[in-house]
């Protein structure tokens, strides 16, 4: 069988997802352009090889219309006969982007492939080209009434018996975490410079707080509470804050992905293998246990267990989602999230899949590990889940 590999991995520093934010001056186009044009540069690439570039994004809308993947790679100067496609999996999409491509090369369809996601949040209003909530959509003739995610985060705090403390704490850490790599340079190897506006260029994540503490993200009012929604659901604790959940972020990132044999004809030196795919589905009401069934059904694929991982990304949408997952799959605190996560580093809805593969491929090179998962809850109701192996 073909082995489909990873040659190199990067992002864009986060922006907050607001005017104003670092990354707010800067087209969604002009991000992956600038992820495109760092992973042919970095390898010394012709990009006349890349096959097709499949990019994740989830509100494809405004400036992220009309197929974002094709006008990036035009954009990055990449010759015209170079295709890409863009993908919605909604949180997960350029998570799925790299399984399309994975599976490609593995099909035999491409030897070399990018994969890529990006969302430009301050620009292009999450939820603005959203049908599922119009009570006259389709969708609503069989479930009328689905709530918003922060409502499902609710709902997974309170089945899952976590408090404001736990939530808030596992919060804190993650900024902790986060601040800590970045003082050590950890993430020097993922981050692209992006050029701004200004002149300058945007190389340090925006959305991570150092001085972040327990006591200050307890006084932190509930951010989804409703009167009529507490009467539906009367066990939710409305314990979820935009200091436990993921902020509104800019970002963009990318994978280069080829056939090991394409690699080594070219000289470059692969840097993990993709191992395992699983995508489910799951209940559309609580929407954020899909991390779960997705890992279980990867694990058993892949004839893994939690305890051979070394390193675990699950993406941090609302604090409850890794801890629900964590403590379902027993699995080790210490080595989910090890970097931080997206409450701390952001989550730039279809740039966040490639983000978290480029953080967990860096680890494991940093710390010798062999196997990695990541894994993330997406809207309606899915997840994917993926295992890669380092190599070298």
């Amino acid at each position: 069988m073909t082995t489909a590999v990873i040659v190199d991995i990067v992002r864009t520093a986060s922006g907050k997802g607001k005017p104003g934010g670092a990354l707010s001056g800067v087209h969604p186009v002009d991000l992956l352009a600038a992820v495109l044009k760092a992973l042919v540069e970095r390898n010394d690439l012709d990009p006349a090889l890349v096959e097709d570039v499949i990019a994740g994004c989830v509100t494809q809308s405004g400036d992220q219309a009309l197929n974002v993947a094709r006008n990036a790679l035009l954009t990055a100067g990449f010759p015209i006969e170079v295709p890409g496609t863009s993908v919605d999996r909604q949180c997960g999409s350029s998570q799925q982007a790299a399984h399309f491509a994975a599976q490609g090369v593995i099909a035999g369809a491409y030897d070399i492939v990018i994969a890529a996601g990006v969302e430009s949040m301050s620009r292009v209003r999450m939820f603005a080209s959203a049908a599922g909530g119009d009570p006259q959509s389709p969708l609503a003739r069989r479930f009328p009434s689905l709530p918003p995610q922060g409502v499902g985060a609710e709902l997974v705090a309170a089945r899952w018996k976590l408090d404001r403390e736990a939530l808030d704490a596992f919060s804190a850490e993650s900024h902790r975490r986060a601040a800590e790599s970045a003082a050590q340079g950890l993430f020097g190897n993922e981050i692209i410079p992006v050029a701004l506006p200004n002149g300058m260029s945007h190389t340090v994540d925006e959305t991570v707080r150092p001085s972040t503490t327990v006591e200050a993200l307890a006084g932190l009012p509930s951010a989804f509470h409703d009167d009529e929604l507490a009467q539906r659901y009367p066990e939710i604790g409305w314990h979820i804050t935009p200091g436990n959940s993921s902020p509104l972020t800019d970002g963009a990132s990318g994978a280069l992905i080829m056939s090991e044999e394409k690699a080594n004809e070219l000289g470059l030196t692969p840097r993990a293998r993709f191992h395992t795919f699983t995508v489910v589905g799951s209940d559309p009401e609580i929407m954020l246990t899909g991390p779960i069934p997705a890992t279980t059904k990867a694990l058993k694929k892949a004839g893994l267990s939690i305890g051979d991982i070394d390193a675990y990304e699950v993406n941090e949408a609302f604090a409850p989602v890794p801890l629900a997952w964590a403590a379902d799959l027993n699995a080790d605190p210490a080595r989910l999230n090890p970097r931080g996560g997206a409450i701390a580093l952001g989550h730039p809805l279809g740039g966040s899949g490639t983000r978290l593969m480029a953080t967990l491929v860096n680890h494991l090179e940093a710390t010798g590990g062999r196997y990695g998962l990541q894994t993330m809850c997406e809207g309606g109701g899915m997840a994917n889940a993926t295992i890669i192996e380092r190599l070298g």
